[in-house]
C-alpha cells in the first residue's frame, strides 16, 4: 500500500475543494421524468444517498438531453431545478453544478446557491452565458456534441474523431478565455454518446487524456451509457461493471473527473486503483495518449 498521496484542487468562487483520489466523483442527480436511468431522478432525498456515499461534487440537471429528448423552456427548468439547489444548500455544502445550456437557469440556480457549471454547448447555445460565468467567477464545463439532442445520433462521428473533437473543445476554451473565463475555471469533456458511434467513443475513452493538449482538466461521463451496454449486451440497470472499467480506463489515459451514477463504487474503484498504482500513475507522460489512435484504427 501506498502511504503518500496527492491532491488535486478545483477553485469555486469562494473556496477550493480537493480530492485524495486520482479523480473528482461527480454525482448525477436529474430533476427530470425522462432521463435514461431512472434511479438517478430524484430531489434531496437522492442528493444525501450520493453525498453519504462520498461524491465530491453534485451535478444537478433539469434538461435531458440525451439523444432523441425534447427542449424544455426555462421556466419549467428553473421550476425543476431552483427547489431542489436551495434544499441540497440548506443540508449540505457540497459544491453543486448545474447542467443547463440556458443564461437564466444558471443565474437562478447560482442564486439558489450552486457553484459551476456544466454546459452541453460549451457555451454556444446562450449568448450572454460565458459573461455570467466570467462575472462569478465560477468552473465550467466544456462538452463537445454534434448538432442537437433530438438529431445528434442520425450522422455521428467515427473512428478518427479526436481531431474533430479536439479542435472543437480548443475552440470553445479560447471562446471561453476572450470572454474572461479564467484558465483554472476550465473544464472540458468530450462528450461521449452526444453525436458520436462506438467506435469515436472508445476512441475518445482511450486518448481522453490528450484533449486540449492536456492543459485543461478532463471530466468523462460514462456511466452506464449506451455504447457500453452495446460492447456488453446488458441493459440500463446491468452496466455498473462496464462503466467501472470504461472509468478506470479513462483515468489511467488522463481524466481528472468521473460524472457518475454509482458515487460509492466509483470511488473504491478509485482508491484501489491508486493504492496498487502509486499516486504518481496520474503524473505519466500525457504525449504518448494520442498515438493510441493507431491501434484503435487497427482494430476497429
Amino acid at each position: 500500500m501506498n502511504g503518500s498521496k496527492k491532491t488535486l484542487t478545483l477553485e469555486l468562487s469562494d473556496r477550493t475543494v480537493s480530492t485524495v483520489l486520482p479523480a473528482f466523483v461527480v454525482g448525477i442527480l436529474n430533476c427530470t421524468p425522462d432521463s435514461f436511468f431512472a434511479q438517478s431522478r430524484g430531489g434531496l432525498e437522492e442528493a444525501m444517498r450520493l453525498v453519504g456515499e462520498g461524491a465530491d461534487i453534485i451535478d444537478v440537471g433539469a434538461e435531458s438531453t440525451r439523444p432523441g429528448s425534447r427542449y424544455v423552456d426555462a421556466s419549467e427548468e428553473i421550476g425543476r431545478l431552483v427547489p431542489v439547489v436551495s434544499a441540497i444548500r440548506k443540508h449540505s455544502d457540497i459544491p453543486i453544478s448545474v447542467d443547463t445550456r440556458k443564461g437564466d437557469v444558471l443565474l437562478a440556480a447560482l442564486d439558489a446557491g450552486a457553484d459551476m457549471l456544466n454546459d452541453v454547448s460549451a457555451l454556444e447555445d446562450d449568448a450572454g452565458m460565458a459573461d455570467l460565468v466570467a462575472k462569478r467567477h465560477i468552473p465550467v464545463v466544456l462538452m463537445h456534441k454534434r448538432g442537437v439532442p433530438g438529431t445528434m445520433q442520425f450522422q455521428p462521428l467515427s473512428v478518427g474523431s479526436f481531431g474533430i473533437v479536439d479542435s472543437y473543445l480548443r475552440s470553445r476554451v479560447a471562446y471561453a478565455r476572450e470572454r474572461g473565463i479564467e484558465a483554472r475555471k476550465i473544464i472540458v469533456d468530450p462528450g461521449i454518446g452526444f453525436g458520436k458511434d462506438d467506435f469515436a467513443n472508445a476512441e475518445l475513452v482511450a486518448m481522453c487524456g490528450g484533449l486540449c493538449g492536456g492543459e485543461y482538466p478532463v471530466l468523462m461521463s460514462l456511466s452506464r451509457k449506451s455504447f457500453l451496454g452495446n460492447i456488453t449486451g446488458r441493459a440500463v440497470g446491468e452496466r455498473l461493471a462496464g462503466t467501472i472499467s470504461a472509468n478506470l480506463v479513462s483515468v489511467l489515459r488522463g481524466a481528472r473527473m468521473l460524472r457518475v451514477h454509482d458515487v460509492g463504487a466509483c470511488r473504491d474503484s478509485l482508491a484501489v486503483l491508486q493504492s496498487i498504482l502509486g499516486p504518481g500513475f496520474a503524473d505519466a507522460d500525457a504525449s504518448c495518449r494520442p498515438r493510441l489512435n493507431t491501434t484503435l484504427e487497427k482494430m476497429l
